[in-house]
């Protein structure tokens, strides 16, 4: 029996991005004073990126999640709307697609990988006129871009490798460690990498005439100087010049420029144009007549300028039902009318209450730092949070607290007044991500009283100064993230007890509440197995029937090059859901971004009302700001 209900999750970022595909007409002759004006190519619906053009009418290919996932476009100068073009049904994931020659070339994940901890990426092509979709990538290999690699934090590990789609399986590597290919005439290719002294720099690399006998072609050169970031290149069809995004110290946006050649200089593009904004992936038009790129749309710009409260995902899962929220750590309300969440840990602290379609939305403890919800299941006006900063040290001071409000307030005010009842003692240090019992009267938490994150179980209502506390786990690792399964049987958790001097090597544990009967739930291989060991698991929780677990994984690798993308955390960031004896395994995401966070409703309440307006109705939300950063590890303080 498949899983049932509805799981509501976050992805970090993703629901500010509003991105645009944009252009630029380029003149013959391109220097430093050249006046740029900018043109939007698609029409602001949802987040459209990574595009290509077909000709120099401006006819564009590009990405856009408008259904609910990514799929691929083709808009044309005297369409109005865009046009669906040919991908597979059963893939949530199409990237980085190219026309040529009537033929539709894309990557795809649909096909799982042949072992866990590697990316379901590979290349596919099919004809214009729904043709065959054909694999282009050997099975048991993964395409990026495309480039074959096995799956890394950062800077992926990837080869440089060209063959003849009349045999995909005749691959010559050109170069060892390269992403984002881009050829230039049929002997020079331009990539990006990491290169020795830290920064992001294009490098090149030319086939000989004997190549397809000898297989053999010159070192790699560095064609972009140090100083600055430059990735994801394009070559002009003339060779004489690329195009790179590039990050300068002096700049905390990414924007395009243009590096001739042949004079080794840059030309700067975007940013005269929009120096506020970042600006991804640049690809010319065939005879180099136009620059493109994408970018945030703005918040003046028409299209969807708003961001829902709740949007409906795609689900793999017939009978689940996905739904992203603006925020992080939901949890229901026992009726499953109201959802509790952090909007985010800064300029909205604290904790906020949406109606479960998305309609209207609360805020509770404005003036309080605030992280993780759990509501109480017997008592409708009760939600348990932590109090304090977010993954801090066992010592940092982080309370649980019980969160008491009126629900009479909601009726006619947006800011609720609350009691909040401190239950940990301030001196036992860091306690956190509190989950309450079904029958409302205990809470498990994880804290660092003793020196390690281990697991506690405290009184509901008097917490630990009169109901008194009793610890659940004991030992030199970390529990944590703990949540209470509705039959009351079971505890689930993340802990890396297994590896305790990795903490990144999270696995699912389950516990009963009396101590008991601990033992893991082994999902990416058998005990003592290497994928085991690096599993990385986390924000477990119950699903309604208590038979399943939903959870967030590094099982399926990177789908996407990080550098080309706003701050990104994968491969930690799918949802999955298993059984709890580590059978029935299915994956819920596959994209770009973090997706985490989840908790699994029953479908009651408000939430069987109308579905469908949350993914057609974005009127009641926030605005669009385009809040997101570069990735943490690209650094220009060198």
């Amino acid at each position: 029996m498949n899983p049932k209900g509805t799981i509501i999750f976050t992805s970090v970022g993703r629901p500010y991005y509003g991105f645009d595909i944009f252009s630029v007409s380029l003149p013959s002759i391109i220097a430093a004073t050249t006046s740029w004006k900018e043109h939007r190519l698609t029409d602001g619906i949802s987040v459209n990126f990574n595009g290509q053009f077909v000709d120099e009418d401006e006819t564009l290919v590009y990405v856009s999640e408008r259904t609910g996932y990514a799929r691929v476009y083709l808009n044309q100068a005297n369409s109005p709307k865009p046009k669906q073009l040919p991908s597979v049904a059963d893939s949530l994931f199409h990237d980085r697609p190219i026309v040529k020659d009537g033929r539709l070339y894309f990557v795809s994940a649909h096909e799982p990988a042949d072992k866990h901890l590697k990316s379901w990426s590979a290349l596919y092509s099919t004809l214009l006129d729904h043709g065959k979709i054909e694999r282009l990538t050997p099975y048991k290999a993964v395409d990026y871009s495309p480039s074959i690699s096995q799956s890394e934090f950062h800077e992926l590990d990837t080869d440089i490798v060209v063959f003849p789609e009349s045999d995909p399986t005749q691959r010559t590597t050109i170069c060892k460690r390269g992403g984002w290919p881009t050829w230039s005439g049929d002997s020079t290719i331009f990539f990006h990498r990491q290169a020795d002294d830290g920064w992001w720099s294009i490098f090149r690399v030319d086939l000989p005439e004997n190549f397809q006998l000898s297989g053999v072609c010159e070192a790699p050169r560095r064609v972009t100087p140090p100083g600055l970031h430059a990735f994801t290149p394009a070559a002009s069809h003339d060779g004489k010049r690329i195009a790179v995004a590039t990050r300068r110290r002096e700049n905390s946006f990414r924007h395009i420029e243009i590096f001739d050649l042949e004079l080794e200089s840059f030309c700067r593009v975007t940013e005269t144009l929009n120096p506020k904004f970042h600006h991804y992936n640049p690809f010319f038009s065939p005879k180099s007549g136009f620059l493109g790129y994408h970018r945030f749309r703005g918040k003046s710009a028409s299209g969807d300028s708003i961001v829902p409260h709740l949007e409906l995902v795609t689900s793999p899962v017939k009978e689940l039902r996905m739904l992203r929220l603006n925020g992080s750590f939901p949890s229901c309300s026992p009726d499953g009318d109201l959802i509790a969440f952090n909007h985010d840990f800064d300029a909205n602290a604290g904790i906020k209450i949406v109606r479960s379609d998305g309609s209207r939305r609360w805020s509770i403890l404005k003036d309080r730092t605030a992280f993780y919800t759990s509501w109480n299941r017997t008592e409708k006006n009760v939600i348990y949070s932590s109090v304090g900063p977010i993954f801090e040290s066992v010592k940092s001071t982080v309370q649980i607290a019980r969160v008491t409000f009126n629900p009479k307030d909601m009726d006619d005010r947006e800011d609720i007044p609350a009691e909040v009842k401190i239950l940990t003692k301030e001196e036992t240090g860091n306690n956190a991500f509190p989950s309450c019992s079904p029958d409302g009267k205990f809470v498990v938490f994880r804290s660092g009283r003793s020196g390690h994150k281990n697991l506690y179980i405290m009184d509901a209502v008097d917490g630990e100064f009169n109901g008194g506390i009793r610890q659940l786990t004991d030992g030199p690792w970390i529990d944590t993230m703990p949540n209470w399964s509705p039959d009351g049987k079971l505890i689930v958790f993340s802990s890396n007890r297994h590896n305790p001097s990795n903490v990144e090597a999270f696995s699912i544990y389950l516990i009963r509440p009396d101590g008991t009967d601990l033992r893991r739930v082994y999902v990416a291989g058998v005990e003592g197995s290497a994928e085991a060991e690096r599993e990385r698991i986390n924000h477990v929780c119950f699903s309604p029937d208590s038979l399943w677990l939903v959870f967030t994984a590094n099982l399926g690798g990177v789908l996407t090059e990080p550098v080309s993308m706003p701050n990104q955390f994968q491969p930690y960031g799918d949802l999955y859901v298993v059984r709890l004896d580590g059978s029935g395994l299915k994956r819920l995401t596959w994209n770009g971004y973090e997706n985490g966070t989840p908790t699994w409703n029953s479908t009651t309440g408000e939430m069987d009302m109308d579905m469908d307006r949350l993914s057609v109705e974005t009127v009641v939300g926030d605005r669009l700001m385009g809040q997101f950063d570069e990735p943490l590890w690209i650094s220009c303080d060198m």
